[in-house]
């Protein structure tokens, strides 16, 4: 895997341990602020929910340093696909069903990641 495809790859993978604090442990404090559409009363009354997301947003990150941890180059490539494909896929879903700005903080990184792996 090339450096460049690491790098961005790193990235991804930060975004998704940001999120997934904010998620589980910031979502009634710091969230507020990052998740700015979501109405101050539901932050509360959301915890539980959020905090399911960002189990799943840690899952990712874990793929996407997994993947760059794997010593064998083709497989390391193909779990990184793999694992910048559910990203994209999410990032694609919530940019339709929540808000717009998801497509350009999860998806396009992944395109990017996608594209440097396979070109």
């Amino acid at each position: 895997m090339n450096t460049i495809s690491q790098l961005i790859i790193g990235f991804i993978a930060f975004v998704h341990l940001y999120i997934l604090w904010l998620e589980i442990f910031a979502w009634t404090t710091r969230a507020k602020k990052v998740f700015k559409t979501i109405p101050e009363d539901q932050f509360e009354k959301t915890k539980v929910l959020a905090a399911n997301q960002g189990l799943y947003n840690g899952f990712l990150a874990a793929g996407l340093i997994w993947s760059l941890l794997i010593g064998e180059a083709t497989w390391s490539k193909n779990v990184a696909i793999f694992f910048l494909g559910c990203v994209l896929v999410a990032g694609i879903y919530g940019a339709l069903t929540a808000s717009k700005r998801i497509f350009f903080v999860q998806a396009v990184p992944a395109i990017l990641g996608l594209l440097s792996l396979l070109f």
